[in-house]
């Protein structure tokens, strides 16, 4: 047998990380209210510290790796946005690797299939980051965009709290 099921036993969990898995996605639900969408396990934590040292609290770790599609942010999406406890999503994409254009086409894709209702603050940094900025400025999505990590952080606690 392939896939994820011939490399790890399964355990008894959250369904969504099961579900991320056959998407190539690193998800472990957590206990918060702002759902992070974040590129590289060391970004992710970082995110995680930040929200925390806001004053928030994750609802997840989610890493979409290096080589994530736009149908990959859209099944991330799905996933963040299925959590009831979830009140705001944080994307936070450093694009060294990852094309943030990518990143921003599958957020606006997963916006307007989802009809996304919650607050959503976006930090893209790194390759293609203009061309993405321009891209959700002019989708019409009801978002926050920051520059700055920690200003973006702030940001997407204030909306919970």
């Amino acid at each position: 047998s392939s896939g994820i099921n011939a490399e790890w036993p399964l355990r008894p969990g959250d369904p969504r990380e099961l579900e991320a898995a056959k998407h190539d996605l690193n998800y472990i639900a957590m206990e918060g209210n702002i759902a992070c969408l974040v590129n590289g396990a060391g970004l992710a934590m970082a995110t995680m510290d930040i929200i925390q040292l806001h004053g928030g609290s994750p609802a997840n770790f989610l890493d979409v790796g290096g080589s994530v599609q736009e149908s990959q942010v859209e099944k991330a999406f799905n996933l963040l946005t299925r959590d009831p406890a979830v009140k705001a999503i944080f994307v936070n994409i450093f694009g060294g690797i990852v094309d943030c254009k990518v990143i921003a086409t599958g957020i606006i894709n997963a916006c307007n299939k989802t009809g996304l209702e919650l607050p959503l603050v976006v930090r893209l940094k790194g390759s293609n980051m203009e061309a993405a900025r321009k891209l959700l400025g002019e989708s019409g999505l009801d978002m926050k965009a920051y520059d700055e990590f920690d200003d973006a952080a702030g940001a997407v606690v204030k909306f919970v709290n």
